[in-house]
């Protein structure tokens, strides 16, 4: 049997650098290959500084690391891209085509493609959106997922080529900054609450968008991508774990920090929210391949001002 390689691109992203590790803690230093535009010295596997867009470099770094498995997680992300549209579709699309011709031209089975909430448009502002609701997206970066899951789709069928993906809703870490996503404020908030700083929405109080605990969204992802081929019926599954609003976030917040407090200013990203799904219909990923998320609200808030804590109190023992 081929032993495991993994490559990741934009591994230092925000889901980059919580799946690089748990990808590491699971097959081990020497089985995963981080890879971005700007590295950091913060991963105990192999690290490399690689442009996506070009394939050269891509392939080279396949050949040589014997890569079998790639999670191709490099792009720019909804609010960013409503700023910079063509550079976000060429750099979204072109990355993704790169690691699609690598892969089929280097034997590679299996790839994970990460898609989004985004792929929906405001006729799909409800809860319970099912997979196979119409997509009708509003944003480039939305534009760009729905094209990556349609080409997800050709390469399966015309080359055998596995490619798996999941449609993320918001997702909330710890392990780094926000990363210019519509959610982030979901992420903000927490780090504007452990250091006693104001916090201004720029979504309006009662917006309710589909979130999800990084924890989850690792585990999904390992399930997913551990899952029997003959258990995958879906290109594009849909994931849910909670859903809330800046309101409520801030309510379960003040649960722990009692004189922690928000305004509102919403700008161009309320647009945004509005035109995404307030929950998600996720039943064939929980019957095809047993999805199902451990966090509520109360336990991710918990957990978050714990870890940030922690964060805050080890930086300050190291620059004493």
């Amino acid at each position: 049997m081929k032993q495991q390689k993994i490559l990741i691109t934009g591994a230092f992203g925000q889901l980059g650098t919580a799946l690089t590790q748990a990808l590491i803690t699971k097959y081990g230093s020497d089985a995963i290959v981080a890879t971005d535009l700007n590295i950091r010295d913060e991963f105990t596997c192999a690290t490399i500084k690689l442009d996506a867009t070009n394939i050269e470099a891509l392939d080279e770094i396949v050949r040589q690391q014997k890569i079998t498995q790639i999670y191709h997680l490099a792009a720019i992300l909804s609010a960013k891209g409503e700023e910079l549209p063509l550079q976000t579709w060429d750099l979204n699309n072109s990355t993704f085509f790169n690691v699609l011709e690598v892969a089929r031209l280097n034997d590679i089975k299996k790839v994970f493609f990460p898609s989004s909430i985004a792929v929906f448009g405001p006729d799909a502002r409800s809860e319970k959106v099912a997979t196979d609701f119409a997509l009708h997206p509003t944003t480039v970066y939305g534009i760009s997922k729905v094209a990556g899951e349609h080409w997800a789709r050709y390469y399966n069928l015309k080359y055998n080529l596995d490619v798996r993906c999941l449609r993320y809703p918001g997702l909330i870490s710890y392990q780094s900054l926000p990363g210019g996503g519509t959610t982030d404020y979901a992420v903000d908030i927490f780090h504007k609450a452990i250091n006693g700083q104001d916090f201004e929405s720029y979504l309006k109080e009662d917006t309710q968008l589909p979130m999800l605990y990084m924890d989850d969204a690792i585990e999904a992802t390992l399930q997913l991508m551990e899952a029997p081929k003959e258990a995958i019926k879906t290109v594009g599954y849909n994931i849910q774990g909670l859903s809330f609003s800046p309101v409520e976030l801030l309510t379960a917040i003040q649960k722990y920090i009692p004189d922690f407090t928000a305004t509102y200013k919403p700008d161009h990203r309320q647009a945004i929210a509005e035109s995404w799904p307030i929950s998600l219909d996720d039943k064939p990923a929980r019957e095809e391949w047993g999805w199902k998320p451990k966090f509520d609200l109360d336990k991710m808030t918990q957990e978050m001002l714990k870890q940030l804590e922690l964060k805050k109190n080890n930086s300050q023992k190291l620059h004493a």
